[in-house]
């Protein structure tokens, strides 16, 4: 189905008010969850009484710990630098072959993410390391005696100065851990819904006959999920689920993107359900917000699986 969707008549009717309000209801539900459970919205006492116990507050070194104690985080950092590598080469791959457009798409949206999820991943990874190694050369160093005559202790300095030093550089990566927590379970819950919504809804009923897969095609809907599946069985990140809410926030935004381009615009839709001429537009958008639900948990289940597994067959080593 067709339409100017630069006509005012597109917009204002019942199909897009409901849709709206589907659409409203998910952001007010994302930012609640957000405003209520996030750990940066808490007091700092609040934060310090229960940095343990809440699914929220930050684990400074769980960014580039791995699940278990006898994996070397170099480990970790070796993967995360292998799966940007390529997944930046396929998604550089993509765009040439097939244009800038196809940042018109969620999927490249998502794949986007990943990219940046390994990228910031790979860089937390090699600053955790070389935390390791100076912490290591630091309990292997040779000991430093006291000055003698009332004179300055250098020890005493060395030690003080280098726990400034710690202090600040903790503080100047807080956000960047932060930010990298949140694009995990973003990542987790946007790769599950587009690969499942491109191989169970997409392909088999809403392509046209003669569509044929491609090798990059196959990848941007099984690499990105592989290489996030790789990361969560070596990593420590937990998955608290009121983050789902960031993950509402990410499609919501998508799809409001959508529809401001296409009310300045006449442009084809990137997926037939966005289509909101279409009678069916609300039953559409209700149906993929519920998906987010079961797309979200499934990845947390998996997760929870994990550290469960783990801690019963490795009780002394996991993390």
């Amino acid at each position: 189905m067709t339409s100017d969707t630069t006509d005012p008549s597109y917009w204002l009717n019942w199909r897009f008010f409901l849709c709206s309000l589907w659409v409203l209801i998910s952001v007010g539900l994302g930012l609640f969850l957000i405003c209520k459970y996030e750990a940066f919205n808490r007091s700092k006492r609040v934060r310090e009484e229960n940095q343990q116990e809440a699914d929220g507050s930050l684990c400074k070194d769980e960014a580039w710990k791995t699940c278990l104690k006898g994996i070397h985080p170099a480990c970790l950092l070796s993967y995360r630098l292998i799966a940007f590598l390529v997944l930046l080469a396929l998604l550089i791959a993509d765009a040439v072959t097939s244009g800038p457009e196809i940042f018109y798409f969620y999927t490249q949206w998502t794949f986007s993410l990943v990219v940046i999820y390994f990228g910031l991943g790979s860089s937390l990874s090699i600053y955790g390391c070389c935390i390791n190694s100076n912490k290591s050369d630091a309990e292997g160093g040779s000991y430093m005696p006291s000055s003698v005559g009332g004179s300055v202790d250098m020890s005493s300095l060395l030690k003080n100065s280098n726990a400034l030093q710690e202090r600040h550089s903790w503080e100047t990566v807080d956000a960047c851990v932060y930010i990298f927590q949140i694009i995990f379970q973003v990542c987790a819950g946007a790769v599950v819904l587009t690969d499942c919504v491109f191989w169970l809804v997409i392909y088999p009923f809403l392509t046209a006959k003669d569509f044929r897969l491609d090798f990059l095609i196959v990848c941007m809907h099984t690499v990105n999920a592989v290489f996030l599946l790789g990361d969560t069985a070596l990593n420590c990140l937990r998955f608290p689920m009121f983050r789902f809410g960031y993950f509402v926030l990410w499609t919501s935004i998508f799809v409001l993107f959508q529809w401001i381009l296409h009310a300045c615009v006449a442009l084809w839709w990137p997926y037939p359900f966005l289509e909101l001429a279409s009678p069916y537009a609300p039953l559409w958008y209700l149906a993929v917000g519920v998906l987010h639900i079961p797309c979200y948990g499934v990845y947390a289940l998996v997760v929870r699986l994990k550290h469960m597994w783990l801690s019963r067959t490795f009780p002394a080593s996991s993390q």
